[in-house]
């Protein structure tokens, strides 16, 4: 799992079938304390994630069992929206 925050959507008019009506949002994946780290993930939101917001993603064989990802081809999937992260 990963820690991130959402930077943007997706649109995609030509793709495979069994993603149409799913949102792809554009993931920057962040540090515990906020900061960003480098690269992106597209990921498929399962959650109702919004823009900026603070997210839990899974990768691989995990995205596939998120809800409705079962028998499409997802690589990320958002499976919650973080409200706090507390370090102890």
């Amino acid at each position: 799992m990963i820690i991130g925050r959402i930077q943007g959507t997706v649109v995609s008019t030509q793709k495979d079938e069994r993603l149409s009506g799913k949102k792809l949002l554009i993931v920057k994946p962040i540090n515990l304390d906020g900061t960003d780290q480098n690269g992106y993930v597209v990921a498929v939101d399962t959650v109702g994630a919004g823009f900026h917001e603070k997210v839990i993603v899974v990768g691989g064989s995990s995205a596939r069992m998120a809800e409705g990802n079962k028998d499409c081809p997802v690589d990320s999937a958002i499976i919650g929206v973080i409200d706090t992260i507390d370090l102890i």
